[in-house]
This record gives C-alpha cells, structure tokens and sequence, in this order.
C-alpha cells in the first residue's frame, strides 16, 4: 500500500506512517497482542445418496484479519540513549563486552595495534604479483648464471693418449658441481686454467693430461658451502641451557581519548560504544577499534591536540550550554562563512580544506576529554548545525569537506553525539542528506531532527531550554550578558493569533527591575508601563507601543527604577494569523538609592 509520511511539527522528528504488507520478519501489533488463530479442522465428507451429486464441502471461515493488516505502523527513528552502567545492560550484551576484552586482550599481548593495517585485496595481490615476478627474474638469472656453457676447444689437439684419460672420474667431479654450483668467479678461474695447461701441450700429452686433473682437483676441492663452525664443548652448552629464556615483552598500551582499552573504570563505557555501533557484533566492533587506533596513529591526533590552528574558527564551531539532559551542546554555526574572506582561508585550496578537518578534530577530541565518561556520567554531547545564510553545500569546497568530517565521526568518534538538530533547513539540504544517507548507518539516521525556519526555535526547545540556546538560534543566551546567565530561568507563553497577552512583574518595595523577552518570528507590538499599587497614582510609560519585525530585533533588553509598590505590565500584541512564541524573564536587583 502507499507509503505517507508526515513530519510532526512539535519536534520535527520524522515519523513514518505506513499502510503496509506486514513484513516477514517484523510481526505487527496485533500479532503481538492477539495469539495464532489455531486452523479449523476439515469437516468430514458424506457420502452422497445415490443419483444426488456430491454436496459441496464449505470452507471454514477466514478470521478476519484485514483490519490487522490494514494497522498503522508508527516508526519514529528517535534515539534513546542506553546505559553504561554493566550491572543494567541484558545478558548477551555483558558476554559481547567480556568477548570484546578477550579479543583486546589479545591483541595487546601480540602488540597487534602497533602493526600496520592489513593491506586491501587488491593491494596484497599486487604485492603478491611483484613478488612473483621479482622471484622469476632472480632465478632466471641464477639460471643464466649455472648454465654458463664451457668455451670452445676446437683449437685443442687431439691427444695421443685420450683413451687412457679417466673420464668416470671427470664425470663424477661434474655432477659434484651441479649439486653445489660454486660462485660465477671461481668457474670462470677454472675455464681459464685449463685452457691454458692445454694450449701449452708439445708433445707430451699424457703429462699434460695429469696437469689438467690436478688443476680440476685443486679448483673443486674446497666446497662452495661455508665451513660449519667448530662444535661447542659440553661446557658451553651447558652455560647456554642455563641461561634464563627472555621474558615476553609486556603488553602494549593503547588510548582513545586519554582512556585506556582496557583496566579503567572509563573503559567500558568507551568498548560500549563501539559494541553499540556495531550492533554489538563483537568482531565487527573489534576492527573498527583497530582500524581507529591506527587512524589516529596516522593522522596524529597528540600532535594536533598541541597545534595551533588560530582562531578564525571560534564563531563556526563553539560549546555553549547544555541540553535538558545535561549533555554539552556542541553549534556549528554555517552562517559565518557569509564573509567571503573566512571563507577563502577556509576553503579555498586542498591545505586549508585540511586545516579545517584538524581543527575540527582537535575540537571534538578537547571537548570529548572535558566529559565525565563514566558509567554513570555524561558521555555524549547534543551537535546543533545552524545552516542560516549559510553560503550552501552546492560548492563543491564546502560538501568534500563536510562529507569528510561526517565520515570521519562516524568511523572514529563513535556514540560520541546524543542528536544532531538541523535547524534553518533549507530545501536543498533535505535533498542532499538524502543523497548522503545510504553511507550512513540506521543508528546514526535516528539521531537526526530537521526542523525548517519556521519551526527551528520549537524544535530546539524540545530539547534544549531557550535561556541555554543562543540568541542567533532562536534562545536567549547572549555574549557579553552580565544581568542574566542561563541559570536564570525563562518562561514560555503561545500567544493566539489575533489576541493580546500581558506579562505583570509585581514590586513591594523599592528596586532595579530588569527583564528582557523575545517572541519568535516577532509581527507583532509591544509596549510596557509601571503601574502603581496607590489609589489616584500616575501609571508610566516605560515603552510606547509599536510594531516590531522579525528583522528589527532578536531581544528587547529594558529596565526600570520601581520608587513605589506597583508592578510593571508588558503588552504583546499578535494580530498575525498565526501563533507565536513569546519567552521572557525578570530579576529585581537592589536599588542604589
């Protein structure tokens, strides 16, 4: 049946509602809620009575399970963060983790993380092929070499005496120097000697026989092996078993983010992500560790914990605040790269590009070792991506390296982000992370929220609170703020379209009351006045009434001398047709006076 998918506008999460064929694998609700409607039996055939056809046998009722069929299968990819605690975790989870040690331990007894990463396929092949080759033309040329023929005799007389040469005694030497074929050099100094003994034959040619095999015996007599050394005495063999076998070399240590793989308290909680990325697949989970450790090796992430990489960055990437879950909120705040000279410094050739990953990584790895991690503190962090006038992942400069930096978190860093939310997002980020999400994993798709302009701030509030959220986000967190922290509370009211809404700050007593509020999305007026609590006083006018645009200002920050018991009233006036979000806060401080 047609899939339909609707986007909830609370949290801008993606919810897909189905009408679909029950997978074969997944059993519905309803099969889960109601047993196995057992099969009728066949009710018996009767014989039909003579001359009477047989009567139809009627098929028992079907359940009726089209309506089961036809319910709605709700799947939200919203991600619940598991515990690190090992006590909680079921029981196939605790025997990965204990499997995943072994295999660690392992490891670090062979010093398996300090080898190089085994080679690709096709890597190995090659080697294997330029291996081979190497092999064949070192033993063609040592064949070349053994069978060097002997020069030619033809000016060699014929003797009167050959039949009385010993030739089985010549032909044993020879066979002697093929199963040991002696050095090129020494061949050649035998081919020369006997050449010449027989060019110097007159007449004497037995003489110069014997000469021949007295040559031939003192060139071949010593062997082309080396003479084996001399024997140890009893003595020295018994010091030599004596002597104690080396002890093994102790096993290798081995961090990620300053934590140790294994034998710390922080450990497991590091092995569990892992295990949790990779479905707590225990091999799987094993390579991917290796494969981290010797990334981390290669890219060199201690030496660029130290560097220097300036601080152009500071405004893109920041830590501010934390969630309502009190993980770290990581923003990313795209919009920056407007000015164009950031942007070149950025991105402008392949050693910037590069520069950007670094200092990307260095962030993550000093705001990763900030975190508690252990087993029952915060070990993840909330990443918000604010993609406002942000210059667009259509350049080529700017997707090669943010599809590198995802890569990167996801293959290094991972279970390190609780959810990612987009906010601001354009259409053609929507069709881009489509082009993007079949390299990602169904875990990694689930901690994402999109929200578009309209719902960014309502999307944020789900789960950061608006005094934590910063003021270009839609929050109210400001630099350089010295009246208000975000410890300090704010109040969220909807104003209905078309009706007014006052906020009162009543004071008792003489005192400095500040406050500030935003609505977002702004269209509509505001205005505030100091009414006092006596009969017959005089109300002031703190702020005239007018139209604010969503253009004008993010938060009105104002102020006001209370002398008299009375309360000051904020007018926000919505004659927009659509509903708005006011959020505001106040502090009385001690007047000077």
């Amino acid at each position: 049946m047609a899939e339909e998918k609707t986007t909830t506008h609370a949290a801008e999460e993606v919810v897909v509602v189905a009408d679909v064929p029950e997978p074969e694998n997944l059993p519905t609700v309803a099969e889960k809620e109601l047993p196995p409607a057992p099969e009728p039996e066949p009710l018996p055939e009767k014989p039909a009575a003579a001359g009477e056809a047989p009567a139809a046998v009627e098929e028992p009722e079907k359940p009726k399970v089209e309506e089961e069929k036809k319910v709605k299968l709700v799947k939200s990819y919203s991600f619940k963060e598991e515990s690190n605690v090992v006590e909680e975790l079921p029981e196939s989870q605790k025997k990965a983790l204990d499997e995943l040690k072994a295999l660690i331990q392992e490891a670090l007894n062979k010093h398996e993380f300090t080898k190089p990463p085994p080679l690709p396929p096709k890597a190995e092949e090659k080697a294997s092929v330029v291996g081979e080759v190497k092999e064949e033309e070192e033993k063609g040329k040592f064949e070349e070499e053994k069978e060097v023929p002997p020069p030619p005799c033809e000016e060699t007389p014929k003797l009167e005496c050959e039949p009385e040469v010993p030739v089985p005694a010549i032909e044993e030497k020879e066979e002697e120097k093929k199963e040991t074929p002696p050095p090129t050099v020494i061949e050649a100094v035998v081919v020369e000697e006997v050449v010449e003994k027989v060019t110097e034959v007159d007449e004497d040619g037995a003489k110069t026989v014997e000469a021949i095999k007295e040559t031939i015996v003192e060139v071949t007599a010593p062997s082309a092996e080396p003479e084996a050394p001399p024997k140890p005495t009893d003595e020295g063999e018994a010091a030599a078993a004596e002597l104690p076998a080396p002890p093994p070399p102790p096993p290798e240590e081995v961090f990620i983010w300053g934590i140790p793989l294994l034998g710390h308290e922080k450990s497991d909680v590091l092995l569990l992500k892992f295990l949790r990325a990779r479905e707590f697949k225990v091999k799987d989970a094993f390579t991917m560790i290796k494969n981290t450790v010797h990334w981390r090796k290669e890219f060199g992430i201690e030496a660029v914990l130290e560097e220097d990489l300036g601080s152009d960055l500071e405004k893109v990437v920041c830590m501010h605040g934390s969630d309502k879950k009190g993980h770290p909120v990581c923003y990313n705040i795209f919009g920056e790269f407007r000015d164009k000279d950031l942007f070149h410094k950025t991105f402008s050739d392949e050693d910037k590009r590069k520069k950007f990953i670094r200092y990307l990584v260095q962030f993550l790895e000093k705001s990763i070792r900030k975190m508690d991690l252990s087993p029952t503190g915060v070990c993840t962090i909330v990443l918000v991506n604010d993609l406002k006038n942000s210059p667009g992942l259509l350049k080529k400069e700017v997707r090669s390296a943010t599809s590198q930096a995802l890569q990167l978190l996801q293959d290094n860093y991972p279970e390190v982000v609780a959810k990612q939310v987009f906010i601001h997002v354009p259409w053609w980020y929507l069709a881009y992370n489509k082009m993007i999400s079949p390299f990602l994993t169904q875990r990694t798709k689930s901690k994402f929220v999109f929200a578009s302009p309209a719902r960014s701030a309502e999307a944020l509030f789900k789960y950061i609170a608006p005094e934590q959220v910063l003021v270009q986000c839609g929050g109210l967190s400001r630099e350089g703020d010295h009246e208000f922290t975000t410890a300090d509370a704010a109040t969220e009211v909807v104003i209905k379209p078309a009706s007014k809404h006052t906020i009162e700050f009543p004071s008792t007593e003489n005192c400095h009351l500040v406050w500030e509020l935003r609505v977002i999305g702004w269209d509509v007026s505001y205005g505030a006045e100091f009414v006092p609590s006596v009969e017959g006083g005089y109300t002031v006018i703190v702020q005239k009434s007018r139209k604010i645009a969503a253009l004008d200002e993010t938060v009105i920050f104002e102020s006001f001398k209370v002398g008299e018991p009375g309360k000051v009233v904020l007018t926000i006036d919505n004659q927009s047709s659509k509903k708005k979000k006011l959020l505001y806060r106040s502090k009385a401080k001690p007047s000077c006076n």
